[in-house]
């Protein structure tokens, strides 16, 4: 063994490094970017969920609940009346409201209370939040003078419920995620091969227009990416049990819009690579940033501002919007919410293609 052989394997390896800029990039400022994004999302998000408290109670112990419950640090609590609990369920505008009911202080002196929690039930993780908050507001009068108190809430379910697994609440978004990711870097890396071996030059060289060329391409690898989206589709509904509310035909067709958006923009960032290994270096730019932020891991609305607004501008967020809203909720076309995220995702397609019409000609031409 020649470790001189060694060595000089080893120097020209770090050689190329050395001129290959965006490797380097990738290699030492994508994570410092990741992982400053997930600190300033982590520590920065607002987790104070809004909720609603209808008190109808006139005695003393229900208004010391409720003014506990606007003074919490972990809820957004504020005085909303019984008739206005499920509008504002529905309208996103609240992710639950507390009945404090008007023998709530009677029974408090009894020694046990059944306070009423009506819960959006599409994010557990504010629910959670909700349950604590009254907790600790139950907790202050077990603290004063008299009988301890017995805690047992009514919990109310406009989606979701307690049969829901961690799975149901996070299957739809996965196949959202699955979907884009795999075709994404199946269509870069392809297409990217297609140029690299000539086939590409040799088409632009034919009568063919540039249009004609990349929606080619785009049908191509489209027809893939829809049967793999109805085998995800199927696996997850009819092997993995992933709970579904809504229309099967609805969910493939959201999925295929996030497929056939994935092949454009696949193909469109492939004209800025030279290698398959250049292409595959955009996943952690394009692919984990929406990960982070669409709202598969953290509700957007508790993301901060900025990071709000950049969510705003994703693709992948209203996608996974959709999906929710039609697998949890059991929407359909008729919701506003859903005719938006649609919008958007057929928009983002449009968009894609006159960009990867538009970039083929100045990259090749």
């Amino acid at each position: 063994m020649s470790w001189h052989r060694i060595a000089a394997i080893t120097i020209r390896l770090l050689q190329q490094f050395r001129h290959d800029r965006r490797t380097l990039a990738l290699l030492f400022i994508a994570p410092i970017v990741i992982l400053g994004l997930l600190g300033y999302l982590i520590r920065g998000s607002a987790s104070t969920p809004a909720v609603g408290i209808v008190n109808q109670d006139q005695g003393p112990l229900g208004t010391m609940v409720a003014g506990a419950l606007e003074h919490s640090s972990t809820i957004s609590a504020t005085s909303i009346s019984a008739a206005d609990g499920d509008a504002k369920l529905k309208d996103g505008s609240l992710v639950a409201y507390i009945v404090i009911a008007a023998d709530f202080s009677q029974k408090a002196q009894l020694g046990t209370i059944a306070p009423e929690i009506h819960l959006e039930g599409s994010q557990p993780g504010s629910s959670g939040t909700v349950l604590q908050a009254l907790q600790e507001a139950i907790g202050s009068l077990s603290a004063g003078p008299g009988t301890a108190i017995h805690f047992q809430p009514q919990l109310y379910y406009l989606y979701g419920g307690p049969g829901f697994d961690t799975l149901d609440y996070f299957g739809a978004a996965f196949i959202g995620l699955i979907v884009f990711f795999l075709v994404f870097v199946i269509t870069i890396v392809s297409f990217l091969r297609e140029r690299s071996q000539g086939t590409l030059e040799r088409l632009m060289a034919s009568p063919l227009r540039r249009g004609e060329i990349v929606l080619g391409y785009m049908l191509g690898f489209g027809a893939l990416a829809l049967v793999q989206s109805a085998e995800v589709l199927v696996f997850s509904l009819a092997v993995l049990k992933v709970h579904n509310q809504g229309n099967v035909l609805l969910i493939f067709g959201i999925e295929a819009l996030m497929a056939i958006g994935a092949v454009n923009l696949g193909i469109f960032l492939s004209m800025f690579a030279r290698t398959e290994f250049q292409a595959v270096q955009f996943i952690p730019l394009v692919i984990v940033p929406q990960f982070i932020l669409s709202g598969i891991l953290f509700p957007v609305s508790t993301e901060p501002k900025p990071l709000q607004i950049v969510s705003d501008l994703l693709p992948l967020t209203y996608a996974v919007n959709g999906l929710r809203d039609v697998m949890v909720k059991g929407a359909d076309l008729s919701w506003s919410s859903l005719q938006l995220d649609t919008g958007v995702v057929a928009g983002f397609v449009l968009l894609l293609i006159v960009a990867g019409v538009a970039t083929l000609r100045r990259r090749i031409a």
